[in-house]
């Protein structure tokens, strides 16, 4: 198995080479070179299950896999049950969506800490992740990955280690790991290889081999201030990275076959792709 690339949602591309509908999504990322797409759900799961079921179809059609972005206003740490309880059914909602689609994996973010610990947010999340694996199970969905997300701003939890704990819970729980929001949350610690590295053994020693192999990616260059994210690049950015040059060299090194879903302002398409050649030259 290879790595997969593709963006999450549409490149500004789409429709100015002619593009209108969503079913011609993978036709134009077969046209791009590309072999993935991120269906994005941020700000709710309005796709019916019909057009899903369409949707999927063209995608296996064109030799394209299929993961599905949670909504953004899941917070699985929130103080209030009620909200937590809600974020259950968001996540379910994703699932059957995805499920639909034929693909298997759901990209969450976790929420934040508010005005709690982040011991105490963590607690909580595990907790809400829990009883979505009881979701899960209960409508025959447990073969949908749930991939937790690291996150971009300092207050929200997601950092490596929070992620990684949340996977800890169960098997089937798949780190996102996106390597941009690393980056912007630590106020620019990746600068190379070295840090790429410190990152893939810590996931590998605490999960294994096995789900640190196909790890889920998002991967963009991000601008930060001292709180951390403040807004995405496209890969022409060469202040904030962070470099995908040395990712991709431990990767093909390593033999991982990741997903690397890129999350670009505007230009997704074409720097997932700009990461695919890079690779693929390695290959």
């Amino acid at each position: 198995m290879a790595a997969k690339f593709g963006p999450a949602g549409n490149s500004e591309s789409f429709t100015l080479m002619g593009y209108k509908h969503s079913l011609q999504v993978p036709e134009y990322l077969v046209k791009m070179g590309l072999d993935h797409f991120e269906y994005q759900c941020g700000r709710g799961v309005n796709i019916g299950e019909d057009k899903a079921v369409a949707f999927g179809e063209k995608a296996k059609e064109n030799g394209i896999s299929l993961s599905l972005h949670a909504p953004y206003y899941i917070s699985m740490s929130s103080v209030e049950e009620e909200k937590r309880l809600n974020s259950v059914n968001y996540i379910l909602q994703s699932a059957r969506a995805v499920n639909a689609m034929g693909g298997n994996r759901i990209i969450v973010h976790t929420g934040s800490c508010g005005k709690i610990s982040r011991e105490e947010a963590l607690s909580l999340a595990s907790d809400t992740m829990k009883i979505a694996l009881e979701a899960l199970k209960t409508e025959n969905l447990s073969h949908i990955h749930i991939c937790p997300e690291t996150m971009g701003k300092i207050n929200q939890l997601g950092t490596l280690e929070e992620v990684i704990s949340l996977c800890e819970i169960d098997e089937s729980i798949i780190p996102c790991i996106d390597f941009g929001h690393l980056n912007a949350r630590t106020l620019g610690s990746i600068k190379g290889k070295e840090q790429y590295i410190e990152i893939l053994d810590l996931i590998e020693n605490r999960l294994g081999s096995d789900r640190t192999k196909v790890f889920h990616s998002h991967f963009s260059k991000i601008e930060y201030t001292s709180g951390g994210e403040k807004r995405h690049l496209t890969f022409e950015d060469d202040v904030y990275g962070p470099s995908y040059e040395p990712l991709m060299e431990l990767i093909y090194k390593k033999n991982y076959s990741p997903i690397f879903v890129c999350e670009s302002a505007g230009t997704q398409a074409e720097d997932a792709l700009a990461m695919k050649k890079y690779y693929k030259n390695l290959v």
